[in-house]
Protein backbone atom coordinates (compact mmCIF):
# COMPACT_ATOMS: atom_id res chain seq x y z
CA UNK A 1 0.00 0.00 0.00
CA UNK A 2 1.21 3.69 -0.44
CA UNK A 3 2.56 5.85 1.96
CA UNK A 4 0.47 9.02 2.29
CA UNK A 5 2.77 12.16 2.68
CA UNK A 6 0.21 14.58 3.69
CA UNK A 7 -3.38 15.33 4.03
CA UNK A 8 -5.60 18.09 3.05
CA UNK A 9 -9.27 19.40 3.02
CA UNK A 10 -10.43 21.41 0.02
CA UNK A 11 -14.02 23.04 0.33
CA UNK A 12 -16.34 25.03 -1.71
CA UNK A 13 -20.12 25.83 -1.40
CA UNK A 14 -21.10 22.38 -0.19
CA UNK A 15 -18.26 20.35 -1.62
CA UNK A 16 -15.91 18.60 0.68
CA UNK A 17 -12.55 16.99 -0.98
CA UNK A 18 -10.17 14.78 0.70
CA UNK A 19 -6.67 14.87 -0.73
CA UNK A 20 -4.05 12.88 -0.15
CA UNK A 21 -0.43 13.13 -1.63
CA UNK A 22 1.82 10.15 -2.16
CA UNK A 23 4.96 9.98 -3.77
CA UNK A 24 4.59 9.48 -7.50
CA UNK A 25 4.57 10.81 -11.54
CA UNK A 26 2.21 12.70 -11.36
CA UNK A 27 -1.28 10.69 -11.41
CA UNK A 28 -4.48 12.62 -10.54
CA UNK A 29 -7.56 10.17 -9.76
CA UNK A 30 -11.24 11.79 -8.55
CA UNK A 31 -12.88 9.03 -6.73
CA UNK A 32 -11.20 5.99 -8.64
CA UNK A 33 -11.83 8.09 -12.46
CA UNK A 34 -8.99 10.62 -14.25
CA UNK A 35 -9.68 14.55 -13.75
CA UNK A 36 -11.05 14.72 -17.43
CA UNK A 37 -13.32 11.69 -17.21
CA UNK A 38 -14.66 12.83 -14.03
CA UNK A 39 -15.10 16.41 -14.52
CA UNK A 40 -16.13 15.72 -18.21
CA UNK A 41 -14.80 18.99 -19.32
CA UNK A 42 -10.82 19.95 -19.81
CA UNK A 43 -11.40 23.58 -18.40
CA UNK A 44 -12.29 22.00 -15.10
CA UNK A 45 -9.67 19.35 -15.27
CA UNK A 46 -7.29 21.90 -15.79
CA UNK A 47 -8.06 24.63 -12.69
CA UNK A 48 -7.66 21.46 -10.40
CA UNK A 49 -4.00 21.51 -11.72
CA UNK A 50 -3.07 24.84 -11.14
CA UNK A 51 -1.59 24.88 -7.70
CA UNK A 52 0.55 21.86 -8.55
CA UNK A 53 1.82 24.19 -12.12
CA UNK A 54 2.48 26.95 -9.75
CA UNK A 55 4.65 25.02 -7.55
CA UNK A 56 6.16 22.90 -10.59
CA UNK A 57 5.50 20.02 -8.72
CA UNK A 58 2.88 18.22 -11.60
CA UNK A 59 5.18 15.23 -12.19
CA UNK A 60 6.62 14.41 -8.93
CA UNK A 61 3.30 13.48 -6.62
CA UNK A 62 0.34 10.99 -7.15
CA UNK A 63 -2.83 12.76 -5.74
CA UNK A 64 -5.86 10.64 -4.74
CA UNK A 65 -9.01 12.73 -4.07
CA UNK A 66 -12.33 11.20 -2.50
CA UNK A 67 -14.53 14.52 -3.23
CA UNK A 68 -18.73 14.36 -1.89
CA UNK A 69 -21.54 16.86 -2.18
CA UNK A 70 -22.60 19.98 -4.42
CA UNK A 71 -21.95 20.04 -8.52
CA UNK A 72 -18.91 19.49 -10.82
CA UNK A 73 -17.91 23.07 -10.75
CA UNK A 74 -18.42 23.35 -6.96
CA UNK A 75 -16.35 20.00 -6.67
CA UNK A 76 -13.56 21.23 -8.85
CA UNK A 77 -12.77 24.31 -6.53
CA UNK A 78 -13.08 21.92 -3.30
CA UNK A 79 -10.14 19.60 -5.50
CA UNK A 80 -7.92 22.59 -6.46
CA UNK A 81 -8.36 24.28 -2.54
CA UNK A 82 -7.38 20.61 -0.82
CA UNK A 83 -4.63 19.95 -3.44
CA UNK A 84 -3.10 23.89 -2.22
CA UNK A 85 -3.50 22.88 0.85
CA UNK A 86 -2.03 19.33 0.61
CA UNK A 87 0.92 20.94 -1.05
CA UNK A 88 1.99 23.43 1.67
CA UNK A 89 1.18 20.81 4.35
CA UNK A 90 3.95 18.61 3.17
CA UNK A 91 6.76 21.99 2.04
CA UNK A 92 6.30 25.17 3.74
CA UNK A 93 7.70 26.64 1.21
CA UNK A 94 5.00 26.35 -1.26
CA UNK A 95 3.01 28.86 1.16
CA UNK A 96 3.86 31.83 -0.50
CA UNK A 97 3.51 31.20 -4.25
CA UNK A 98 0.05 29.69 -3.52
CA UNK A 99 -1.13 32.11 -1.11
CA UNK A 100 -0.39 35.03 -4.23
CA UNK A 101 -2.03 33.14 -6.73
CA UNK A 102 -5.20 32.82 -4.67
CA UNK A 103 -5.26 28.73 -4.22
CA UNK A 104 -5.59 28.91 -0.16
CA UNK A 105 -8.28 31.40 0.36
CA UNK A 106 -11.40 29.21 0.81
CA UNK A 107 -14.46 30.51 -1.63
CA UNK A 108 -16.55 31.56 1.24
CA UNK A 109 -19.32 31.91 -1.30
CA UNK A 110 -22.94 29.81 -0.65
CA UNK A 111 -26.12 30.07 -1.53
CA UNK A 112 -28.59 32.55 0.25
CA UNK A 113 -31.36 30.93 2.01
CA UNK A 114 -34.75 31.23 1.12
CA UNK A 115 -36.58 33.50 2.97
CA UNK A 116 -40.49 33.45 3.81
CA UNK A 117 -42.87 35.54 1.70
CA UNK A 118 -40.93 35.11 -1.43
CA UNK A 119 -40.40 32.79 -4.26
CA UNK A 120 -36.78 32.13 -3.39
CA UNK A 121 -33.95 34.00 -1.49
CA UNK A 122 -34.65 37.12 -3.08
CA UNK A 123 -37.31 36.85 -5.52
CA UNK A 124 -40.98 37.89 -5.11
CA UNK A 125 -44.31 36.51 -6.18
CA UNK A 126 -45.85 38.20 -8.70
CA UNK A 127 -47.74 41.37 -8.09
CA UNK A 128 -51.53 41.67 -9.39
CA UNK A 129 -53.21 44.97 -9.06
CA UNK A 130 -56.83 43.45 -9.35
Amino acid sequence: MAENLALGTGKRKTSIAKVFLRSGTGQIEINGRKPEEYFGSEVLALRIKKPLEVTSSHDKYDILIRVIGGGISSQAGACRHGIARVLVAYDEANRPSLKANGFLTRDSRMVERKKYGRRGARRRFQFSKR
